[in-house]
């Protein structure tokens, strides 16, 4: 920290004195002096004792009286006789003119270190009464952004210092077409950030400091069809994506989209072949469950309504996780259900949960997902995801992220009609990054019907009588949501 202290050297104005002011800066444990004017109720520190307590740069034109000071990426340009600065082209007034003394210029100083904490330096302070500044140079933990224009939409990636959790971050979009980031913690670069350029939905981008939080604002040139940011597998830098129709042809989309019914279903039946999936304590497969519960769930479909189904598989056969979106996609599906069975290392926990596709966030949804997604292992083609990289990874999340509302809509019905026939806790809707739900062109959702790892869970499952009661609780939860589905299209 910076700290600064006063003695008398000369008479300036009336009762003046030239003093020194203690500087400490607490970013690398530094004590300076800096010279000062001292008059009634007056201070004026001088500027090139601040350039080399902060170890920054000084340009100077003696003629002109004029020197330029390069502090923390700012120039700051000082005239003697004016009351204005030049921060990188923008002025601010002081309410005291620069004062002129033995070559040296004099800056007001509470007004000066007022300025320098909004433009440059969030965490200086200025004691008059004790003659003391203390600063944190290193302060700055939002640094830059760089936007990235793609086919359906805009990427926005986030520089940061340190990375934030995610209940420090947070988004919204208001009716203006303004979104905004607030990252609570964030001290962000305002200059930086306002000179970047822009592309892609962003017009225009305006970033504050709050206090102790920054907040970056995005005007956009058109709406977006949805908007989610994430923290990448960089710790320093979080991710937002912008979506918009392709082709910016947003009336296409929703006549697309007005066209759109239930007519084709996708069922995808966990695990298979030399995949077992998880497994109980007295011998039942992930694989044989919820093979047995697809196909009860298919024959409903297709004995009671139009609806087409399609399935990943239907013996006990390996299939890839990325061939199963493949199929789904391929097939036109208007809906992909992938069904599993849970297991827990707390033999205690029982119930059943319905998992959206997102790259969240707790640990208990990273734990499934990670189970679920071992099966890559397994693969021969592992390149379908060693190879995967981070752009294709959010081009797959703003695909699916175009239908997050609906398959909300759908995980939340389904858990609703599970929760009629089942007696074992109501796990809720939840959200975790699984490969099979990547990238699927449709509402799409994960069930995880039970846990096999509990005794007495493997028993119901291990019955055709409870795997038929989940079976009918998902067909109807899909005839509930094909029935609101269509009914919002009618009336549109």
């Amino acid at each position: 920290m910076t700290i600064i202290k006063i003695i008398s050297i000369i008479t300036f104005i009336t009762s003046s004195l030239i003093a020194d002011i203690k500087v400490v800066n607490n970013s690398i444990s530094k004590s300076t002096l800096i010279k000062t004017l001292k008059g009634e109720k007056k201070i004026y520190v001088s500027t090139r004792d601040i350039v080399s307590s902060l170890s920054a740069r000084l340009y100077e034109n003696s003629e002109r009286k004029k020197l330029v000071l390069y502090i923390l990426g700012k120039k700051i340009k000082i005239s003697a006789g004016t009351s204005f600065l030049i921060v990188d082209d923008v002025s601010y007034q002081m309410i005291d003119p620069v004062q002129e003394y033995n070559g040296d210029l004099y800056v007001p100083a509470e007004d000066f270190f007022d300025i320098l904490r909004i433009v440059a330096i969030p965490g200086l302070t200025f004691d008059k009464r004790k003659e003391l500044i203390e600063f944190d140079v290193v302060r700055y933990n939002v640094r830059s952004l760089k936007i990235e224009q793609k086919s359906n939409g805009t990427i926005i990636r986030i520089n940061t210092q340190k990375s934030f959790s995610d209940r420090d971050i947070s988004s919204f979009i208001n009716k203006h077409g303004w979104f905004y980031l607030t990252i609570v913690g964030g001290i962000v670069d305002t200059s930086t950030l306002n000179k970047t350029i822009t592309r892609g939905v962003i017009r225009k981008i305006e970033s504050d400091q709050i206090n102790e939080t920054a907040q970056i604002a995005f005007k956009l040139r058109k709406g977006v069809i949805s908007q989610e940011w994430y923290q990448n597998h960089d710790p320093n830098e979080i991710v937002i994506t912008l979506r918009t129709a392709l082709d910016n042809n947003v009336k296409r989309l929703k006549n697309v989209k007005e066209r759109w019914h239930l007519d084709t279903i996708v069922l995808d039946a966990g695990h298979g072949g030399k995949d077992p999936g998880t497994s109980g304590k007295y011998g039942t497969k992930e694989k044989d469950i919820v093979l047995d519960i697809t196909k009860r769930v298919g024959r409903l479909l297709e004995k009671k309504t139009g609806i087409k189904v399609v399935y990943t598989r239907t013996e006990d056969i390996f299939v890839p996780l990325w061939k199963r979106t493949k199929i789904a996609n391929e097939a036109g599906g208007k809906v992909f259900v992938s069904i599993h069975i849970n297991s827990n290392p707390n033999r205690k926990v029982t119930g059943f949960e319905t998992y959206l596709h997102s790259h969240d966030k707790t640990a208990t949804a990273i734990d499934v997902a990670s189970r679920e997604n071992a099966v890559i292992e397994l693969e021969d083609k592992k390149i379908n995801y060693k190879k995967l990289s981070m752009e294709r990874k959010i081009t797959a999340t703003m695909a699916s992220s175009m239908f997050l509302k609906e398959s909300e809509a759908l995980a939340a019905i389904i858990q609703e009609e599970l929760d009629k026939k089942l007696t074992v806790p109501n796990r809720g809707v939840k959200q975790a990054g699984f490969y099979v739900l990547s990238g699927a062109s449709m509402p799409c959702v994960l069930i995880e019907g039970g846990f096999v790892s509990n005794s007495g869970e493997e028993k119901n499952l291990k019955s055709p009588s409870y795997r038929k009661k989940i079976a009918e609780g998902i067909y109807k939860a899909i005839i509930k949501f094909k029935a609101s589905r269509e009914k919002i299209l009618a009336e549109e």
